[in-house]
């Protein structure tokens, strides 16, 4: 599909049983639902144990997560929880008091001076957030036996983890509906030693643990509470075990169940002052299992079996988790039943992941990790959205605090959310952003004395202070932090067609931080952003402290005019417009390509993982091929001449994603191909930070998906872009139920001799449509109606 195509539109309805009736052309097929979801079932399978943490299969519900070994004779799961940040000194600290220094250090930086930024400090040294950590292991021995038939499993679409062999099965999923970690183990007169162990990776010395046990009717109740050093915190782990059969004994630390046929375990975890009261917890878990059918024995009463327990709870987790996952699917080489075309087979979809990884030119690998990196992102979003690891890591050391890294990750992690149907994603990063709005005028006040907002770059979740800096990374000084959070609820509000209020008093607060922070001119009239920061690089002449950092110019002009349009008719909308008016354009170097900072005399620093100053390319829509194709040529500029520094992961994909927009398919190829054969990825498909599997993070797992539905749908609210960046290596495949910022859902199916897209409107509006050919920059204009669907064919010629 190199050349130009002709694009047909017909009109569809809707059937009156919400079936969706069209017909694709030519020798392309679209898979029909008939029940309004569009996934097959999907996940991934290992022939063998988890030996490592890394590699066990994750569950979450984006408050608890579970790693799962599943060891049919030394099982293993690994509880983590958003709350537990362990306790490092940072507790009370606070942003650094600078604003009355601000003036002074803008007339030296203006005046010349490229390292006056490194004194701009109050003198602390680097201080880190605390550090996110796992609470436990729940520990299942048993006598040894063979293991014949063994195989462990995930299923993205339940989120169950399944490990099963000749006489044992264990299955794990984090609900929901209920917030509890439920594990059933089933087999023929089972023996288990279960206990809670809290003995991982970098556990402090001086971790105060106390175990407790107790027989209840249904099985047992035991307890863990770790106290963590020199501090009145600590967290508590409640498991109740409802056991079929078989008889319980206590086995300090833990119990032994003997003779069972089941055995279904309840566990929650609580950080917490004082003490937990376990009685409580324990009865709120026996409140979620089901009531015994009316002819159970009266001895019996009150007593729930473990089968029935289970499915009651797999049920009522599995309507909130399975429709959010199957929104969307991606299917990458023909249709069912067209041999057309190139992309995956049925045997490459069929191997274990671990050996799938093995073959990074399998399409099949693509498509596995797109589906895994949705139910990973899903799984690690609810009470917070996910962390540098996701929901989940094995270590007390986890790598930067496990922290909420906002100048790129977190924002990478989050990018498929709007256009991939997960608004879950979206509330769990509201409750984030909003959590710590007075935080962040704390943050504003102290360091440059404006009323507003300004975010910070690093946070445990908990405090959203501007404390984490140092003179390499003076990440106090970046402004542009509130904007790119925000940026997705905006996204989410043109998505759905509606405006969230406290959306459009956030973005007030942002514009009114640059009402009073953009306050200083240069020679040629326009404001300076000064001081400014372009994470987390600096010029190759000055320090890292400097002036018109391009990715501020795009924030602050982005910031000011999407604030303006959430408060249309008003004096604040005119005095908001009119300052973005005065910021300067885009600098374009001796190199043709946009400089990062665009202040003359500060020269380029190529070779670094970040690309803060195409900001405005993406996730915005400053800078395009349709509107401003001079200032996207010299973008595209920019990219080519950006190394890759230490070849991290979120370098490679944010790479990737700025070439989609560029509408560059052999740089996303290339991007993508250095992800993929870089042996970034663990056998539970999570990722890490580097090749070789160095340093567990969810960088690649969340941000894969977002490029991949980047390079063949893209949208504003008044434009459609079909394969604009499809590399040629996929040359056919399906993505379904994919939104769009003009209110619509898109199906698209693609192959050697066209493409079809069906389009269902929510609400009626006006777009441009445009379409991959690099040889036809024109825009068609379409009329979409909310309601009727419109079917567009693509013909390559």
């Amino acid at each position: 599909m190199n050349g130009q195509q002709d694009t047909h539109v017909t009109r569809a309805t809707r059937t009156g049983d919400g079936t969706r009736a069209w017909q694709a052309t030519d020798r392309t097929r679209a898979w029909q639902a008939t029940d309004g979801t569009h996934a097959w079932r999907a996940g991934t399978w290992e022939p063998t144990p988890a030996a490592r943490w890394e590699d066990a299969f994750l569950s979450g519900n984006g408050r608890h997560g579970a790693m799962v070994f599943g060891d049919p004779n030394d099982d293993r799961i690994i509880v983590n929880h958003h709350t537990l940040v362990r306790p490092n000194g940072s507790e009370h600290a606070r942003p650094p008091q600078l604003a009355a220094e601000l003036a002074a250090l803008q007339d030296r930086l203006l005046d010349g001076d490229t390292t006056a930024a490194e004194r701009f400090t109050d003198g602390r040294g680097l201080m880190w957030v605390k550090p996110f950590h796992p609470a436990f292991q729940i520990r299942l021995r048993r006598p040894a036996s063979e293991s014949r038939g063994y195989r462990r499993s995930v299923d993205f679409t339940t989120g169950v983890a399944d490990a099963v062999c000749a006489d044992w099965r264990s299955r794990v999923f984090v609900s929901r509906a209920d917030d509890v970690i439920v594990q059933y183990v089933t087999g023929p007169d089972l023996t288990l030693d279960i206990a809670l162990d809290h003995r991982l990776p970098g556990v402090p010395a001086g971790l105060s643990v106390g175990h407790g046990a107790a027989l209840t009717r249904e099985g047992a109740l035991f307890t863990l509470r770790a106290r963590y050093p020199d501090s009145d915190l600590a967290y508590t782990g409640v498991t109740l075990a409802v056991t079929t059969g078989g008889r319980t004994t206590v086995e300090p630390p833990g119990v032994r169940i003997e003779g069972a046929d089941g055995v279904l375990l309840l566990t929650r975890v609580h950080r917490h002052t004082g003490e937990l009261d376990v009685l409580a917890e324990a009865d709120a878990m026996r409140a979620l299992l089901p009531d015994l059918p009316l002819d159970v024995r009266p001895e019996d009463e009150g007593l729930a079996d473990a089968a029935d327990a289970y499915a009651h709870l797999l049920g009522r987790h599995t309507a909130l988790h399975q429709p959010a996952y199957e929104r969307v699917s991606l299917r990458l080489g023909p249709a069912e039943g067209d041999p057309a075309g190139g992309g995956a087979d049925d045997a490459d979809r069929a191997l274990p992941g671990s050996e799938l990884l093995s073959r990074p030119k399998s399409a099949a690998l693509l498509e596995r990790l797109f589906a895994a990196g949705r139910y990973h992102l899903l799984s690690a979003s609810g009470m917070l959205p996910p962390r540098l690891p996701g929901l989940w890591t094995g270590d007390w050391d986890t790598a930067w605090s496990g922290a909420f890294t906002t100048n790129a990750n977190l924002n990478l992690q989050t990018a498929s959310a709007a256009a991939t149907a997960l608004p879950e994603v979206l509330e769990a990063h509201a409750a984030l952003v909003y959590g710590q709005l007075p935080d962040w005028r704390d943050n504003a006040r102290a360091i440059f004395g404006t009323r507003g907002i300004v975010a910070p770059s690093h946070t445990d979740g908990e405090s959203g202070h501007t404390y984490h800096f140092s003179r390499e990374y003076p990440l106090h000084l970046w402004t542009a932090g509130a904007d790119w959070l925000l940026k997705p609820l905006v996204d989410h509000d043109e998505t759905r067609g509606e405006q969230d209020p406290r959306l459009a008093a956030a973005l007030a607060e942002v514009a009114q931080f640059y009402e009073d922070f953009l306050t200083r001119t240069g020679p040629d009239g326009h404001l300076v952003v000064v001081p400014s920061y372009s994470p987390e690089n600096r010029p190759a002449n000055a320090s890292w402290g400097a002036l018109n950092a391009a990715m501020d110019l795009s924030a602050a002009r982005h910031a000011l005019i999407t604030a303006a349009a959430y408060h249309p008719g008003t004096p604040d909308a005119d005095r908001w417009r009119a300052l973005a008016d005065r910021l300067p354009p885009h600098r374009v170097n001796d190199d043709g390509a946009i400089a990062e900072w665009a202040w003359s005399g500060l020269d380029d620093s190529y070779d670094h993982r970040h690309l803060s100053h195409l900001y405005g390319v993406w996730p915005l829509d400053e800078i395009n091929p349709y509107d401003t194709p001079g200032l996207a040529a010299a973008a595209h500029r920019a990219l080519q001449l950006r190394g890759a520094e230490n070849d991290s992961a979120h370098g490679h994909l944010h790479h990737a994603l700025i070439a989609a927009r560029l509408r560059d398919g052999e740089r996303v190829e290339a991007a993508l191909d250095q992800v993929l054969t870089g042996d970034f990825f663990h056998a539970s498909l999570m990722s890490a930070h580097y090749p070789n599997r160095d340093v567990y993070n969810a960088d690649a797992a969340h941000a894969l998906p977002a490029l991949l539905v980047e390079m063949l749908v893209q949208s504003t609210p008044d434009r459609l872009v079909l394969l604009p960046a499809l590399p040629d290596a996929y040359a056919s495949g399906q993505l379904l139920g994919v939104r769009t910022r003009f209110g619509a859902e898109v199906d698209l199916t693609w192959g050697p001799d066209g493409a079809t897209a069906v389009i269902r409107p929510t609400r009626s509006v006006r777009i441009d449509l445009r379409t991959h050919s690099r040889t036809s920059t024109g825009a068609r204009p379409l009329s979409l109606r909310a309601g009727e669907d419109r079917v567009l064919t693509l013909e390559a010629r």
